[in-house]
């Protein structure tokens, strides 16, 4: 499948100085997936994202 798994998300309206999606991110990566943080302008959130199929998580095409 071409698109998208959504391992979480974050507000953008964090605490200063603080970048919890990018934090997670680098966990994930760490872990052996190539996350990658996004920002959904419609909700205002950053998504921690894998392009392609994983299996499980929120899908979007």
């Amino acid at each position: 499948m071409n698109g998208r798994t959504v391992l979480e998300r974050f507000p953008a309206g964090g605490p200063r100085g603080s970048w919890p999606a990018e934090e997670f991110a680098h966990a994930r990566r760490l872990e052996g997936l190539s996350a990658e943080v996004v920002m959904d302008l419609a909700t205002d959130m950053f998504l921690v994202i894998v392009r392609g199929d994983v299996g499980g998580g929120d899908v979007t095409a």
